[in-house]
């Protein structure tokens, strides 16, 4: 009992301390005490995808891009991405014929009784994350029907950004996040045989989890 009286007395005595500040030591004390939190709260978060041909590092922005990188982050913590692949590649040979032609690699195929809500999109305008070489993005369909497959950019691929011409709808795609090592591994999931892009022998993703 006196270890909480002593602690309601303590917030009694720095809350009258707080209101006999001015204005500006107010806000300079506020900013000491909150910005380690805020700040912290806002760093990039960092995960591993750990697939049969080898380990892709990979750094998302919840400070750019909050509702995306949750969503990811939903499937990582619940371990749904865990036994999915890497299925889809799109390389200068299967897009010779698309007038805007991409490179990515496609993955995450989660089960379709397993996959979560869609999310609105956050497009690069928004974010300003645009589709460079290493850049991870959602996969979509219309417009906030992102649910969990991801894909990772070979080479600046600015179709795939707002107002680009990959996608009529205008939108693009909803970056959030890059890979910080790995890329051999990403080329060489891409260099894998496929048919119409869908890989003959998808690549097994084993895990996808945080890096503490």
């Amino acid at each position: 009992m006196i270890y909480i009286y002593l602690n309601i007395n303590t917030y009694i005595q720095t809350t009258k301390y707080m209101y006999q500040l001015p204005m500006k030591k107010l806000l300079i004390l506020f900013t000491i005490i909150f910005l380690p939190f805020i700040a912290f709260a806002q760093a990039p978060i960092h995960c591993l995808i750990k697939t049969s041909l080898g380990d892709i590092a990979i750094e998302l922005y919840p400070a750019k891009a909050p509702v995306t990188v949750a969503n990811f982050m939903r499937y990582v913590d619940k371990k749904l991405y865990n036994g999915s692949s890497f299925f889809r590649v799109c390389t200068p040979a299967n897009e010779a014929e698309r007038k805007v032609q991409i490179q990515v690699i496609q993955g995450g195929n989660v089960p379709d009784n397993l996959a979560l809500d869609s999310i609105k999109i956050e497009t690069t305008k928004q974010t300003g994350i645009l589709h460079k070489n290493g850049t991870l993005s959602m996969a979509r369909n219309g417009p906030n029907s992102a649910t969990c497959e991801f894909f990772i950019c070979i080479n600046n691929q600015p179709a795939l950004d707002y107002g680009g011409a990959r996608n009529p709808d205008g939108y693009g795609f909803a970056a959030f996040g890059k890979v910080t090592k790995g890329m051999d591994v990403v080329r060489e999931i891409q260099a894998q045989k496929d048919t119409s892009q869908y890989l003959i022998h998808p690549i097994k993703i084993y895990e996808i989890s945080r890096v503490r």
